[in-house]
């Protein structure tokens, strides 16, 4: 397998915390984010991470999740159960399509000529709110939705883990963001979670 990587790219990280997890290997192509040209040359589309297995060629971070699941279903990080599944289905859909949201629109907002202080605002409230949900899901659990690690703790984990800061040398203005409007605070269990996923492997 290969794969497409960027640095410091927060879809990049959850492929790599599966791959450890699941205990497989990868030869690593790190592109410059200025040169796209090998990604889409493999691709067809320029965003990482991309993963050549075989004949195959699986862009997007949660397809690659689904992709490594089915090729290599244990450790599992998708539940066998249907209704379990179901739960993190809708987990994964409402993070990537609307938890996303907010951050991006802030990232659309700083990039106007004139940006809207009050929509940001209000965007960065809608982030930080959404920090409490995390804390609640952790109660008397030590993963997202459950007592063993899995889908949902790789997808979110790279995004919320700037809730408790950011690497000097990582400078991206989407991280800015992200460390800058998600104020960690008195919420334990999710600064416990943190420190836990972090302290995991990557391929």
């Amino acid at each position: 397998m290969i794969l497409y990587r960027a640095p410091w790219s927060t879809n990049v990280e959850r492929v790599a915390l599966a791959l450890a997890y699941k205990g497989l290997t990868v030869e690593s192509v790190t592109i410059d984010p200025g040169d796209r040209t090998p990604v889409i040359e493999v691709s067809g589309q320029p965003l990482v991470p991309v993963l050549v297995d075989g004949g195959q060629v699986i862009a997007d971070s949660t397809a690659i999740l689904r992709h490594l699941e089915h090729r290599h279903p244990a450790p599992p990080l998708f539940p066998r159960d249907a209704r379990r599944a179901a739960e993190l289905d809708v987990f994964l859909e409402w993070f990537n399509e609307v938890w996303k949201g907010p951050p991006n629109a802030i990232e659309a907002e700083l990039g106007q000529p004139v940006p809207d202080a009050g929509r940001i605002v209000s965007l960065s409230h809608r982030m930080a709110g959404w920090l409490d949900r995390f804390e609640a899901l952790l109660e008397r659990r030590e993963y997202l939705l459950g007592d063993a690690l899995s889908a949902a703790d790789v997808a979110a984990f790279p995004f919320l883990k700037y809730a408790a800061g950011r690497e000097p040398a990582d400078d991206e203005l989407f991280h800015r963001i992200l460390d800058e409007h998600q104020p960690l605070g008195a919420r334990r269990r999710l600064a416990a979670w943190i420190a836990r996923i972090d302290r995991l492997p990557r391929a």
